[in-house]
């Protein structure tokens, strides 16, 4: 096991993000948030915090975002599926769309995501945040416009990304 970024590293590249983020979409007055569950929403609850900071009198249109009845393994046997909430109270329809996410891997999951935005509207630009990018392992041609840092691994490794609410520690981890 081996540590990518502890938590000091990992609270700079929430800060790096989330300046990014505003470089971009100044004061968000076009623009919304949509955190993935499950994982997802640890990293975008993070990068809102620190945005509502940053510029306290925007109006940040944050959302969360369940996708498991739109990945593409949903019909696989195996073990029950149990969906997380989805929160988006209000549409899409051409905004400026950061979908956020932990770590980007096969880009399934992004491609889910996708596909279930647009039951909320028609966006009228659909960006990517993720804090760790494994992009030697992508299956579709989905790429990040934000990200935390690039990891090369191989298949047989994990990315574990650790919160203090959740795991008592921020950090994120390759596991062998």
């Amino acid at each position: 096991m081996k540590t990518l970024l502890d938590s000091q590293q990992l609270n700079i590249t929430l800060q790096r993000l989330a300046h990014e983020l505003i470089e971009n979409h100044l004061d968000f007055s076009d623009t919304v948030i949509i955190g993935l569950q499950p994982r997802g929403i640890w990293l975008s609850d993070k990068i809102v915090s620190q945005l509502k900071t940053i510029i306290p009198h925007a109006t940040i249109t944050y959302g969360k975002l369940d996708i498991t009845f739109y990945r593409d393994d949903v019909h696989q046997e195996g073990a029950l599926l149990v969906p997380a909430q989805t929160d988006i109270p209000f549409s899409v329809e051409n905004k400026k769309v950061i979908l956020i996410d932990d770590v980007l891997h096969t880009g399934r999951t992004v491609r889910a995501a996708m596909d279930a935005l647009l039951d909320f509207g028609r966006p009228g630009n659909v960006e990517l945040l993720v804090l760790i990018d494994r992009h030697y392992s992508r299956e579709l041609p989905i790429q990040a416009d934000y990200i935390g840092m690039v990891v090369d691994t191989i298949i047989s490794q994990k990315v574990k990304v650790n919160w203090k609410e959740q795991h008592k520690k921020d950090e994120v981890l390759l596991i062998d």
